[in-house]
C-alpha cells in the first residue's frame, strides 16, 4: 500500500492520547474521504510503517464516533502490531455527545438510519479491498467493533458471507440480532464483562454456538461496559491489556498465519 497511501505525521492524534513522537515512527495517520458528494464518508486510516503485515482491519466505533480519542488510541495500538486500520465515521458527523441528556438517546439512535450505515460500511470495505488489490495484496480483512460498533460486527459478517472478511472481534456488542448468526461463515471473538447489562453473556454464547468455526467468548469477571477501550481503574487497565493480547493473538491466527 506504500504507493497509494501517503505518509503523514501523527499530528491528527490529540496530545491526550499519550502517543509520543518516537511511537509515531511505527504508524502513519491519514484523514481521508471515501466516495463523492453527499455519499462521501469521512474516515481515518492508521497504517503500520515498520512492520506492516499486509492485513487490513475495519474498526467500527462506539456511539462516540470515529474522532473519539479512546477509539483512535486503540486503532493506533492495533496498527502498531502491523495492521492497516480504517476507522470510518459511522454517524456522519453526528456521534452521541456525552453532555446530551440520556433521555434523548433513543431518539438519537433512531435517527441513525441502519441502511445508510450498512451502505457506508460496505463502501469503506470496498475502499479497503480496492486499495489492497491495487497494491497486489489479496489477504482478507478483519473487522473489530466496540459497543454499538461491536453489535454491527455480526451484521457485517453475516452480509459478507466470507467474501472480504476472514475474521471479526466484537467487544461488548449492543443491539445484536442473534437470528443472523447462522449466516456468518468465519470465526468471531466476543469479549465482554459479566457485569455488562448491555451485552448479556447468554446471548453471546448462543451466537458463538450458532457460528462455531473456531468462535469463542471471553468473559472478564466483575467488568462492565467499555472496560477494554475505556479502562477506568488500575484493575480495568490490567484486564484491558489482557483483552488486547487475546484479540491480537486471535487476529494473528486468523489473518496473518491462516490468511
Amino acid at each position: 500500500m506504500e504507493n497509494i497511501i501517503s505518509k503523514v505525521s501523527c499530528s491528527l492524534l490529540k496530545a491526550e492520547d499519550g502517543i509520543d513522537d518516537e511511537a509515531c515512527e511505527l504508524v502513519s495517520g491519514l484523514e481521508l474521504s471515501i466516495g463523492e458528494g453527499a455519499d462521501s464518508i469521512n474516515a481515518c486510516l492508521f497504517k503500520a510503517v515498520k512492520n506492516n503485515n499486509g492485513c487490513g482491519i475495519l474498526l467500527l466505533s462506539d456511539i462516540f464516533g470515529f474522532e473519539d480519542s479512546s477509539t483512535r488510541e486503540f486503532a493506533y495500538r492495533v496498527a502498531c502490531n502491523g495492521y492497516n486500520v480504517l476507522v470510518p465515521d459511522l454517524f456522519r458527523g453526528d456521534p452521541w455527545a456525552k453532555d446530551r441528556p440520556k433521555i434523548m438517546f433513543e431518539q438519537w439512535i433512531a435517527s441513525q438510519d441502519p441502511q445508510r450505515m450498512a451502505n457506508d460500511i460496505a463502501a469503506s470495505t470496498k475502499w479497503m479491498v480496492d486499495e489492497f488489490v491495487a497494491a497486489g495484496i489479496s489477504k482478507k480483512l478483519g473487522v473489530i467493533g466496540f459497543c454499538y460498533g461491536g453489535g454491527r460486527v455480526i451484521e457485517v459478517l453475516a452480509r459478507d458471507q466470507d467474501a472480504c472478511f476472514g475474521t471479526g472481534v466484537s467487544f461488548y456488542g449492543t443491539r445484536m440480532d442473534p437470528s443472523i448468526a447462522s449466516d456468518i461463515k468465519v470465526p468471531v471473538l466476543f469479549i465482554s464483562g459479566d457485569n455488562d447489562p448491555l451485552c448479556p453473556i447468554s446471548v453471546l454464547r448462543d451466537i458463538e454456538t450458532t457460528i462455531g468455526k473456531g468462535s469463542q467468548v471471553v468473559v472478564f469477571r466483575e467488568r462492565g461496559h467499555g472496560f477494554a477501550h475505556r479502562p477506568a481503574s488500575p484493575e480495568e487497565d490490567g484486564d484491558a491489556e489482557q483483552a488486547f493480547m487475546i484479540m491480537r493473538n486471535f487476529l494473528n491466527d486468523g489473518l496473518v498465519i491462516n490468511n
